[in-house]
């Protein structure tokens, strides 16, 4: 009889939804999917969060990178893992806004992902190469205007934000320069280092040590408005209305989280991210922490979503 019970028992526990067994989330190792090659924005981001993470659970947060097909990779694979709350994505609103307009996402942006916090704004600049005779935004407007033929601007693809920044700048400011697009951005300021191209609309952490340097020369913000690193930088809107890319990068698991898993994970990544030493870390690379409930995350998606896939329609991009 005992034995029967027991049977019963064990055969109810196993039947229990996976949430309902995990009381003491995290139980195992967590695998945090980055969708890009080290080094970059969401790579540091994501590694700042693991770690601390890891030393306040006790189990390991894991850092995985995979990057491929516009980042449409490593968000599938998230996309299409159990609603655990084991896997999570690093990812940035381009695969969440932009990519589903420039060509076929492997999955819904609205219905395969459970949005955790927005966890960092990663402030774009435009630079110029010294060579082009312009020291602020009217100057390269009134420089490209005079010369139509002359200036080429870099991005790491078609359909990346820094095409889709420089596309509004062309619209906006009645201007032409032309799209030279590379795999990643690596390879175009590579390029744009050595002269090859002329103009480019990145992210902050990887031009600064060349700004610095006197390799390149800072023009202005592209963010809606001035940065709170940069409070001098004057944004390209301040000159061109309506030209603005705010870059976010938030956390996301499978659609079907369980909800309190989702509670535990936002809070928790709210609390690294107030943290001293991580707001220091950050904002020493130009990165601004932003955390945000789940609610606040995907009415942004929601926004954007629309917002750009006007601005894709417009200049007609289309995917590489």
């Amino acid at each position: 009889m005992v034995r029967y019970l027991l049977t019963i028992c064990l055969s109810l526990w196993a039947a229990l939804p996976i949430h309902a067994q995990n009381t003491a989330y995290p139980a195992r190792p967590v695998k945090f999917i980055v969708p890009i090659t080290p080094g970059g924005s969401n790579d540091v981001v994501a590694r700042v969060i693991a770690q601390k993470l890891t030393e306040q659970w006790g189990q390991a947060v894991t850092v995985d990178n995979r990057p491929g097909a516009g980042m449409n990779l490593g968000a599938d694979l998230v996309a299409k893992s159990p609603p655990d709350g084991y896997t999570w994505l690093l990812g940035a609103n381009n695969i969440f806004v932009t990519n589903p307009h420039v060509g076929k996402t492997p999955f819904d942006v609205f219905k395969d992902f459970t949005p955790i916090s927005q966890v960092a704004l990663v402030p774009f600049v435009l630079v110029v190469h010294p060579s082009v005779p312009a020291k602020n935004v009217a100057e390269l407007v009134a420089y490209a205007k005079a010369n139509p033929d002359k200036l080429n601007y870099g991005s790491s693809g078609n359909g990346s934000p820094q095409q889709l920044a420089s596309e509004m700048l062309n619209h906006a400011a009645g201007i032409q320069m032309q799209h030279v697009p590379y795999k990643g951005a690596v390879p175009a300021i590579t390029d744009l280092l050595g002269g090859r191209i002329q103009v480019f609309i990145g992210a902050v952490n990887s031009l600064l040590p060349h700004i610095k340097e006197g390799k390149l020369r800072l023009i202005a913000g592209a963010g809606g408005k001035r940065f709170a690193a940069f409070p001098d930088l004057p944004a390209i809107a301040e000159t061109v209305p309506g030209v603005a890319l705010d870059v976010w990068l938030g956390v996301f698991m499978p659609a079907g989280v369980p909800k309190d898993v989702v509670a535990r994970v936002n809070a928790d990544i709210a609390r690294v991210l107030q943290l001293p030493d991580v707001k220091a870390n950050l904002s020493g690379q130009g990165i601004e922490t932003a955390p945000s409930s789940p609610e606040a995350l995907a009415a942004t998606i929601k926004d954007d979503y629309a917002r750009w896939g006007k601005v894709i329609r417009e200049a007609n991009i289309k995917a590489d």
